[in-house]
């Protein structure tokens, strides 16, 4: 996922995509601030964990889809093993599956019949007590017409669709709209399943069918239809468990990666396999080369790499990644930044990819810490750059993305609702990130953080709180209201420099900021190199004859997001 125009209340966070890449990126726009949004039950049975959520923990995901093409209908089952880890009291058990897809029937352990009741998109399961520490396993037998998506991935949904010649092609997305848009699942990010998921997909036989992870099994029914298994072992986010049906054929390779050697896969539709030989491999080598440096190994090893051609432009999915980019450089064949530099790489590739790290190895436990997926994967464009291009084309690219900032609302939005905050998650959150490095002044440093983060909170759900915490103390600086200025409010900071006539003396401060804001400053050039940590009262600062010039506005803006003025110190 990218870089984010204004989110409307009906979108999902892909939605607010396309304003930056595409056609509204190209013009600035104003900042707006949307009605608050009033939050009902239903937001609270989806976004929090509801005492009938709290004590199971699922283990595994066993799930079986059958889609109809030509009727828009799918029927299946979702097998969920689970843990107790409370003693539930006989407490109901909140499964969630939304309208307008029905639960048939529910049984226990394969024998035991369960009732249940529906209230909108949550299903209150009557399970009989069950003691901590012991482990059931649910079958959910499942069927219904399907909510379609609009906007592709910008919507949550099934994609019916038809490729260039004309034959069916189908697939999911679900971020933010959430898996239970078409299976039965605790759809909540921060339960994944401990020991992997499986997925089986009945399909005709003229048609393939790919999945997450590696292939189990391919059966041939004797009806006109085969079914496909594919399963993962690793913990894996319910949205990005993810069936791709149509006429698929297959190239792979092995690549010599960090941890040893990776299994690459590529799955595109069959009159694009020249193209893809001819493409992809380039672009996913210098992605892992890239992104390995940085965030350390790839998390997901044991299940392979593969990229999957799709109708859309492109998603995360875990092991699955979605290409639709069209075989182009930049997005869509654009440049977010407006530097040149985003029409050097093929961004889905790499922007997606980049979220096998951050959000699906490392994934935000609420909807509303979402920046830990987006900003970090946002980021992750920029070191990129750096790594194949330099730092100064990182730089510009960087500087470039805030075009798609709009500060329309904070980033961070209320916790246990499933909301999700501005779009700006992406651009400015990178930005956020940049200036924290800029301010370390250590990429030796900066990076080992990156990497111990990953291995810190390897396959786990985390909070910002554990991510702020991380970043500070591994830098050895608070960096507490640096997070809350950015991520928790829309002003941009200040830095007031007042100087005197002879410029031998420097004041500085910062300036509309919340209290506390200590963002230090490395400003440097080929002559000299300064660090100064303005905060919100006047410091002063003699200068040496070459550092001046270190306070030039218009590098301090490139480096760091903050405007600048010159001012007269009262």
């Amino acid at each position: 996922m990218q870089h984010l125009t204004p989110a409307m209340s009906t979108m999902s966070i892909k939605a607010m995509i396309t304003g930056l890449l595409c056609l509204l990126l190209l013009q600035p726009a104003k900042a707006q601030t949307p009605a608050a949004r009033i939050f009902t039950k239903a937001d609270t049975l989806r976004g929090t964990i509801t005492p009938e959520r709290a004590w199971w923990d699922v283990m595994r995901y066993d799930i079986t889809v059958t889609p109809d093409y030509n009727n828009k209908t799918i029927s299946g089952t979702s097998t969920i093993t689970y843990k107790v880890v409370k003693d539930n009291n006989r407490l109901p058990m909140q499964l969630d599956l939304q309208e307008p897809m029905e639960i048939d029937s529910i049984l226990l352990n394969n024998t035991a019949r369960l009732s249940f009741t529906r209230e909108g998109n949550a299903w209150h399961v009557q399970a009989p007590a069950q003691k901590k520490a012991t482990e059931g396993k649910l079958t959910v037998f499942y069927h219904g017409q399907v909510k379609v998506a609009v906007r592709p991935p910008w919507s949550a949904g099934w994609t019916f669709t038809k490729d260039s010649l004309g034959r069916p092609w189908m697939t999911v997305t679900c971020q933010g709209g959430g898996a239970s848009v078409w299976y039965p699942c605790k759809d909540h990010q921060s339960d994944e399943p401990d020991h992997g998921a499986s997925l089986s997909i009945t399909v005709p036989d003229t048609l393939v069918a790919v999945a997450n992870g590696r292939l189990q099994s391919k059966k041939e029914n004797g009806n006109g239809s085969t079914t496909y298994k594919w399963a993962v072992v690793n913990p894996i986010s319910t949205y990005c468990i993810i069936p791709y049906i149509g006429k698929y054929v297959n190239f792979s390779e092995t690549y010599a990666g960090e941890k040893g050697p990776l299994d690459v896969n590529y799955w595109v539709l069959d009159y694009n396999l020249d193209k893809a030989r001819d493409y992809m491999p380039e672009q996913v080598h210098n992605m892992l080369k890239s992104l390995e440096f940085w965030f350390g190994p790839y998390p997901f090893y044991e299940d392979g790499y593969k990229l999957v051609e799709t109708s859309h432009s492109g998603m995360e999915h875990q092991s699955a990644v979605s290409y639709g980019n069209k075989y182009h450089f930049g997005y869509n064949g654009k440049d977010g930044s407006g530097t040149g530099w985003g029409m050097k790489w093929d961004f889905i590739i790499i922007h997606e990819s980049g979220h096998e790290w951050f959000g699906n190895n490392i994934t935000s436990k609420d909807l509303a810490d979402m920046y830990i997926h987006e900003g970090f994967t946002n980021y992750s464009e920029t070191l990129f750059i750096d790594y194949i291009f330099g730092k100064d084309a990182a730089n510009e690219y960087n500087a470039g993305i805030r075009r798609g900032i709009h500060n329309d609302r904070p980033i961070i939005p209320p916790y246990n609702v499933n909301a999700q905050g501005s779009g700006d998650m992406y651009p400015k959150a990178s930005n956020m990130l940049h200036a924290i490095r800029h301010g370390i002044d250590n990429d030796t440093l900066f990076r080992q953080m990156l990497r111990g983060m990953n291995k810190t909170f390897y396959h786990q759900t985390v909070t910002t709180q554990q991510i702020e915490n991380y970043i500070s103390q591994n830098a050895h600086y608070n960096y507490n209201k640096v997070f809350d200025q950015y991520l928790r409010t829309i002003q941009i900071p200040r830095l007031e420099l007042s100087f005197d006539k002879a410029h031998k003396e420097v004041s500085y401060r910062w300036a509309n900021c919340v209290g506390g804001f200590n963002m230090p400053l490395v400003l440097k050039n080929e002559q000299a190199k300064l660090k100064v940590v303005p905060t919100e009262h006047w410091q002063k600062q003699l200068l040496k004859a070459n550092e001046a010039p270190l306070f030039d506005t218009a590098a301090i803006t490139k480096m760091y997001y903050v405007t600048t003025a010159i001012v007269e110190k009262k």
